[in-house]
């Protein structure tokens, strides 16, 4: 007999949480150590922001990492770094999260969208060419979800082109391609440390180079200006202040303890939950085998066909899984561009050409993923057991009974 929807009254199909984050008293003390000696800034005990940003580079194997107050001030460090100039293009895809493509108008360069791929949601590397123009002075890629891009493809139209690549990890901690953790391959790296993010402390930012030029550029914009060797209040370029506070670091020394274990963890389930996904008509996990070595499942994404589900929509099969106990979502309502802020073309000071219209943009893939097919199940998820995988694809089994 066909159980009664947990959406409807009936039981949940998963009934247990998953915590996040994952802490235990070595956080605490860590946190507390901090707060005891008094000095809770950064120049007030630099050596332990430092440490941290040592350890950071050695696990992904860069020469230097460079900590901040979030992932979207870790770009933005990155971009400006890079000498880019007002009216200068960037290329990034418009299945994100909006600070990719804020960050480039804070620049005062123009957001250049470019479609995702249909496999996997991320840029589309076959057609990144088509959107280069002699304006064209970076890409950003992003490793959504956790699932490495196409990085050799890119890398080589980058070259062709002489364009700087920017790798958006936010979702990548501890994952990899071809052997080589993101945010390495570029020519340069971010990362946030958000309170979702699978390595966190709630707030913060990381970068990782391996161009020493770069780095000592990112570092003065950090830090309101100052160079190497200059004096407290001698100030050399347009930064501010951006750094990262003791007590931040701190929890996160001891939160990178655990990344590389749980990122396997996720990576592990992410396999296996594909295997048993994609046995049920009208569900399709992303594709691997792009080169992801690790992938570090950020979020874990399924495309949905409603046509399998008696043409149930996305938002309401959503609302049915997170009633059986699957912390899921829909994802993005709509790709970046539909978003008033391009629309309505809402750049205040910044210098975007009249010419740049995102009214005419459009990206179908990313279109169809945002409002037709793409269901989310968040990270914290991925850190359960088998039997957890199992009775996910149990609720989808369940609501696709209960509705055909």
């Amino acid at each position: 007999m066909q159980k009664e929807l947990a959406i409807n009254g009936g039981p949940r199909t998963i009934n247990k949480e998953f915590p996040w984050p994952v802490y235990d008293e070595s956080d605490i003390n860590a946190a507390a150590e901090v707060v005891r000696s008094g000095r809770w800034g950064n120049p007030d005990c630099a050596d332990l922001v430092k440490s941290f940003e040592d350890e950071f580079a050695a696990f992904c194997r860069t020469k230097y990492a460079l900590t901040c107050v979030n992932g979207s001030v870790a770009l933005r460090l990155a971009l400006i770094a890079c000498n880019v100039r007002p009216g200068d293009e960037v290329i990034i895809p418009p299945y994100t999260f909006i600070a990719t493509s804020t960050i480039v108008l804070e620049a005062n360069c123009v957001p250049v969208f470019v479609d995702i791929d249909p496999d996997t949601y991320n840029l589309d590397a076959t057609k990144i060419e088509k959107a280069i123009t002699k304006k064209t002075k970076a890409i950003i890629p992003v490793h959504f979800a956790g699932q490495a891009c196409d990085m050799d493809a890119i890398m080589a139209v980058a070259k062709k082109h002489d364009l700087k690549v920017i790798e958006d990890a936010c979702h990548g901690h501890g994952a990899e391609y071809k052997g080589k953790k993101l945010g390495s391959i570029g020519d340069a790296g971010c990362f946030s440390f958000q309170s979702s993010k699978n390595l966190t402390s709630g707030e913060g930012g990381m970068v990782i180079t391996n161009n020493e030029k770069l780095y000592d550029m990112m570092n003065s914009l950090r830090n309101v200006g100052r160079v190497k060797g200059g004096q407290w209040y001698e100030h050399h370029y347009l930064g501010c202040n951006y750094r990262i506070t003791q007590l931040q670091v701190a929890i996160l020394k001891n939160q990178i303890k655990r990344l590389k274990e749980q990122t396997l963890k996720r990576h592990e389930n992410g396999t296996y939950l594909n295997s048993i996904l994609e046995k049920i008509e009208g569900i399709k996990p992303l594709r691997r085998g792009i080169g992801e070595t690790i992938h570090s499942y950020h979020i874990y994404i399924f495309r949905y066909d409603r046509s399998k589900f008696n043409n149930l929509s996305k938002v309401e099969f959503s609302k049915m899984l997170a009633a059986e106990g699957v912390p899921c979502f829909m994802g993005y309502p709509q790709p970046l561009y539909k978003q008033p802020l391009f629309q309505e073309k809402n750049f205040m000071c910044y210098a975007i050409p009249d010419y740049v219209d995102y009214t005419k943009v459009s990206c179908p893939v990313t279109e169809k993923a945002c409002y037709e097919e793409a269901v989310w199940i968040m990270q914290n998820t991925m850190l359960g057991t088998k039997e957890d995988m199992d009775n996910i694809a149990e609720a989808i089994i369940k609501i696709q009974k209960a509705v055909l």
